[in-house]
């Protein structure tokens, strides 16, 4: 059977939903590579290492008034799809509260406000609407150009024969994400990129919505600007707790790369987690000079030909026994090899502050985390740049409301801790601290309460529970 015949029960289902025909092309482009055999595999020996890149905390302070002198052509991009469904929310993530009564959104939108450039969200067709509501009420904001643009959608493919997938008890769920380097093309159907130049901005800073250490740096902006730079991608120093996530690399030609962790072949893991040898992690902080995006584009005719990441998954994620699938993804990071003279610049770790669990958020709601006035979430000094670690038991602190009923005071002081560890049901009173190492395990049925002002210490404190019912 021929490619384009195999093709066309997804472009007729594409057309219904009303996509456009340049994101049919790429989806197109993606599926055909999987039927020739593209497995989205980077292999170690078309790669090397990266060496030297230049560091924040090294660069010129005179590079703060470049930075200064390129804002009012700059614009904040925030990519704000995720639902936080895996924390048992049912809304936008970006408006759950997370510091001193404000909303990520709020934060965001306080940042923009502050810089006066214009924020402009990558939503999902699921964050959309209370989204946009939610920006309406920021009257604040510069309003030049679009606020919002949607993510586009796509079919799943099954596994078996590379037909669309289906699941009739629930039709949404035969359709996926294209993963976040939809950006590119999805700022070109919705016209973005076209009111972006209209308007005369020139640097677009991208970064993930719930990564409230990705600020507007000005340096960062100056470095940026000042090397004429297309793209730039912010990285940061892996450590023993990032072996498993994506890193930066290099192509045998010297082209920068990004190699995500379902881009690794099976029997190279141990290759691929060595933080020796591949040194840095990409933060998906992201500067774009949008002339060259808007150029590269056009010379690509709108498809960057990113590298693919074949996600294998089940047709319904809550369903390990339905049918299996491919969704076909790519990362915005990886766009890194398709320009000319890009570049990647070390951050210090405080810049990769994402909120993925409820375990982060008490760390952000703590007072490791202070909210200044200009809307920035930065860690106080005395921590020297490194968070606590903190581990919560998924039974009664993974979903936001078990989460919040638990800490109902407040969160704990964790400024001086160094590692928290809760197994089983406590609830937490006003004012407590937690200095070192603490563990605490409640073995019992019932909660145990930690009274106001208690002070937890030592290397390994045990709290064996006692139900308090």
């Amino acid at each position: 059977m021929k490619l384009d015949e195999r093709f066309l029960p997804f472009q007729r289902r594409m057309r219904q939903k009303g996509l456009p025909e340049l994101f049919i092309d790429s989806f197109a482009y993606y599926y055909h590579q999987l039927l020739l055999g593209d497995t989205g595999l980077i292999f170690d020996k078309d790669i090397t290492s990266v060496g030297t890149l230049d560091h924040l905390h090294r660069l010129p302070s005179r590079l703060q008034k470049k930075g200064e002198e390129a804002l009012a052509r700059t614009a904040l991009v925030k990519l704000n799809g995720g639902l936080g469904t895996s924390m048992g929310l049912e809304q936008p993530k970006s408006l759950l509260e997370v510091k001193d009564g404000f909303t990520f959104l709020d934060i965001i939108a306080g940042q923009a406000i502050e810089a006066q450039v214009p924020l402009i969200l990558m939503n999902s067709f699921a964050t959309e609407e209370e989204s946009r509501y939610a920006l309406s009420r920021q009257k604040d904001l510069i309003d030049d150009v679009s606020q919002t643009f949607i993510q586009h959608m796509e079919p799943k493919v099954r596994c078996e024969d590379y037909a669309p997938a289906e699941w009739p008890e629930e039709p949404d769920l035969a359709w996926c994400p294209p993963g976040h380097g939809d950006i590119y093309i999805a700022m070109v159907t919705q016209g973005i990129l076209g009111e972006l130049l209209d308007a005369g901005y020139r640097y677009a800073f991208v970064s993930n919505a719930d990564n409230l250490g990705a600020t507007l740096d000005l340096l960062l902006l100056g470095y940026f600007a000042e090397n004429g730079f297309p793209f730039m991608m912010e990285v940061a120093e892996r450590t023993e707790s990032d072996r498993k996530g994506g890193h930066l690399a290099r192509h045998r030609d010297g082209r920068l790369l990004l190699r995500e962790s379902a881009q690794c072949p099976p029997d190279a893991e141990d290759l691929f987690q060595d933080i020796e040898r591949y040194s840095y992690f990409n933060t998906n902080n992201l500067w774009i000079y949008l002339p060259a995006l808007d150029r590269k584009l056009r010379e690509k005719e709108y498809n960057l030909c990113l590298p693919m990441i074949r996600n294998k998954k089940t047709v319904n994620p809550r369903d390990e026994q339905s049918t299996p699938v491919y969704q076909l993804e790519t990362a915005m990071g990886s766009a890194i090899e398709v320009f000319e003279n890009a570049q990647a610049v070390v951050v210090p770790r405080s810049r990769f502050a994402p909120v993925k669990k409820t375990d982060d958020l008490l760390v952000v709601r703590s007072d490791v985390y202070d909210l200044t006035d200009n809307f920035a979430v930065q860690m106080r000094e005395e921590r020297k740049g490194v968070p606590p670690a903190v581990e919560l038991d998924e039974t009664y602190y993974q979903f936001v409301g078990d989460f919040d009923q638990r800490f109902a005071q407040g969160a704990p002081s964790l400024l001086e801790c160094e590692r928290l560890r809760i197994e089983g049901d406590f609830s937490f009173g006003a004012g407590v601290k937690i200095v070192g190492e603490v563990v605490l395990v409640n073995g019992s049925e019932g909660q145990v309460q930690i009274p106001d002002g208690t002070l937890l210490q030592s290397e390994n404190t045990v709290v064996e529970g006692q139900s308090s019912a």
